[in-house]
């Protein structure tokens, strides 16, 4: 039995999934501001399931359920949910579902359908990302995707877009009622947009706003994945009200302990029961609903390691839940993006039990800013920038399972990461006890904002070396918004309460960081037009790389913090894409790739380098430091490409 509700001719059917219910009641409500229903109709009772059909019902009705001992509650699988609020007022009334109807144009919309080697995502907010141009809308999202396009990115990942509570902190026991939840991990409707992204308050809106802001994406090439929140919902503690899942089916929807006690493998109170099999399913439908209805490219896992625990909170070798949505046809062209870990001890990047996944890889990460920040030998970069075989090769894997990054919305922006050697989150009224404690950053010798030339200087030079290392590296890179220009939290690593300047980009600073911007599209369009960056298979020999020593001798791996790669020529158009992609097609238009060998040179010795260029006549690319090198030389913290002419 569907469940939900389907508009049929002449009515509404409506479908409830309570097997802990003795009586449901279906409310039916004229206004969202109602408190009093205009009708209630018993529901009759099939097996776990409770069902009415109501004769007449049309788009823009409200209702909601109740149940022998809960007096309101939410439809899991409602396409909207609505309160007649703006974003970050107090409810004066329960939120309602909306029956919505479907009457998007989405003619001539076209699915980029990039293929891993080309991708590269740039994550956002969408409140962050435009509030600080007095925006923070969906409608507002397109006024900045020029900036996007000019970029160079392929795909926008955007933190949680379902229905979710920002007042959490307004809930009793609480003492941080003057903050918001800006980030939304923490799902109240699954199969519903957010509603306060919506420019109108119509109930509905953000349905046809979201479909608009990803069919303008889409004619720009630029495809949208969600970050999708299944480990827990809204409902957080014990102590927190129930909205919808804990009122229709407790032991069905969380992984409850011997004593009725929630686990909490989330770090946030509960943990989804993604393996029951009425779970999975939803967990599938959702994802179906959202590729079907809102054309959505792809979608990334948060703590998807806690998907992937039996109910005594056992990792499972096999998680139903996984093989389902990996085996649905729906969701076959879709990429798939794993959050490797959850908030308990859980660690699974380059072993996450599903093959179409690719990793968040955190390894990555903190590789990169160990080498760049705190002088590490080249054994580990080097491993990075080779695709992290020592992760994804034995399972027959390819670069194209790493999803590489140095920062995404959790931790340090770039250019704090290289201004704070300590985490400042005092706005969060924590004690300072939240937040990441080992960041691998560095300040250059002043904590926070300078204007002392040598430390500003150092500051951009790492910032385009880390940057550089990100987009040079085989796998998938992904940006965080506003690193291409230095955007700033203010030394704040956790801002997921941050409704505020801390959090939003502030756009006047791309005029103030245009070097910084020039330079990452750059590299863009660099990594694009070299088939040896893109590539979507692992080195084999000396046919695909040479590694290089200073002075013209092997690496040595254990005590170096210099390093040259020469990755010689490929074939144009003929090289094989990854386990994710269709083989045998040209991976970019003939025109657009260079058919030279690429040269990069990467010194993070306190005293220059001289490297023995190889044979041949050799153009310098693109450079992180204040000057460009000469015959080879690089100066101090800095690193090169070159092509061979």
């Amino acid at each position: 039995m569907g469940l939900g509700i389907q508009l049929k001719e002449g009515g509404c059917e409506f479908v409830l999934y309570a097997p802990q219910a003795a009586q449901v009641t279906l409310m039916l409500f004229d206004r969202a501001e109602d408190e009093t229903p205009a009708r209630e109709i018993e529901c009759a009772c099939d097996g776990d399931h409770w069902h009415t059909f109501v004769p007449d019902a049309q788009p823009g009705l409200f209702y909601l359920y109740r149940t022998e001992a809960e007096q309101q509650l939410l439809d899991p699988y409602a396409h909207a949910v609505h309160t007649p609020r703006k974003w970050g007022e107090k409810p004066d009334v329960f939120p309602k579902c909306v029956i919505v109807g479907d009457d998007f144009d989405w003619s001539g919309d076209a699915r980029p359908d990039t293929p891993w080697e080309q991708t590269v995502i740039y994550e956002a907010h969408l409140r962050g990302f435009t509030r600080g141009a007095g925006g923070g809308t969906y409608l507002d999202f397109i006024k900045k995707i020029p900036h996007l396009k000019e970029l160079g990115v392929t795909a926008v990942e955007f933190l949680p877009l379902f229905e979710f509570n920002e007042l959490e902190f307004h809930l009793e026991g609480n003492e941080r009622k003057e903050l918001l939840n800006l980030w939304g991990y923490s799902t109240r409707a699954f199969f519903a947009p957010m509603s306060r992204y919506a420019a109108s308050p119509e109930p509905g809106a953000a349905i046809t706003e979201l479909k608009q802001l990803i069919k303008t994406l889409h004619a720009e090439g630029i495809e949208v994945i969600l970050d999708v929140v299944f480990n827990h919902t809204a409902e957080g503690p014990a102590y927190w009200p129930t909205c919808s899942f804990r009122g229709l089916a407790d032991s069905t929807y969380y992984l409850k302990k011997e004593d009725g006690s929630y686990q909490n493998w989330s770090g946030c109170g509960n943990t989804v029961n993604a393996n029951h099999p009425v779970v999975s399913r939803m967990i599938v439908d959702c994802l179906k609903y959202w590729t079907e209805e809102f054309h959505i490219d792809g979608f990334r896992f948060d703590l998807a390691t806690a998907l992937c625990r039996g109910e005594d909170g056992e990792l499972l070798e096999k998680p139903p839940v996984i093989v389902m949505i990996e085996t649905e046809p729906a969701l076959a062209d879709v990429k798939l993006i794993a959050e490797a870990w959850d908030a308990r001890g859980g660690y699974q990047v380059g072993h996450f039990p599903g093959k179409r996944f690719s990793d968040w890889n955190g390894k990555f990460r903190d590789d990169i800013r160990r080498f760049w920040n705190h002088h590490d030998p080249i054994a580990k970069l080097a491993t990075r920038l080779a695709g992290s075989s020592d992760l994804y090769q034995h399972n027959g894997g390819s670069p194209l399972n790493s999803i590489n990054f140095v920062t995404s919305h959790d931790g340090f922006t770039l250019a704090d990461l290289v201004s704070y050697a300590h985490k400042h989150n005092e706005a969060n009224s924590e004690r300072s006890g939240d937040g990441e404690n080992h960041n691998w950053s560095i300040n250059f010798g002043v904590e926070g904002p300078t204007r002392r030339r040598d430390v500003c200087s150092a500051r951009l030079r790492q910032q385009k070396n880390l940057l550089a290392t990100l987009l040079l590296a085989r796998g998938v890179p992904m940006l965080t918004a506003g690193d291409e220009f230095s955007r700033t939290q203010q030394g704040n690593n956790n801002a997921y309460c941050q409704d505020n300047k801390i959090s939003w980009l502030d756009w006047p600073l791309l005029e103030k960081n245009l070097e910084l911007f020039e330079f990452t599209k750059k590299l863009i369009k660099l990594r694009a037009a070299f088939p040896q960056l893109h590539c979507g298979t692992f080195f084999t020999g000396k046919d695909d790389v040479q590694w290089l020593g200073p002075h013209g001798r092997e690496p040595d791996w254990h005590h170096d913090r210099a390093l040259g790669m020469l990755l010689p020529c490929a074939k144009v158009g003929t090289h094989l894409r990854g386990v994710h992609g269709r083989f045998g097609e040209p991976s970019l238009p003939e025109m657009l790739l260079e058919a030279k060998d690429l040269l990069i040179l990467i010194n993070n010795e306190s005293h220059s380098v001289k490297f023995d260029l190889p044979p041949g006549d050799w153009e310098l690319e693109l450079y992180t430091s204040e000057k460009p090198p000469k015959h080879g030389k690089l100066r101090p913290h800095s690193l090169a490409v070159l092509s061979k002419i």
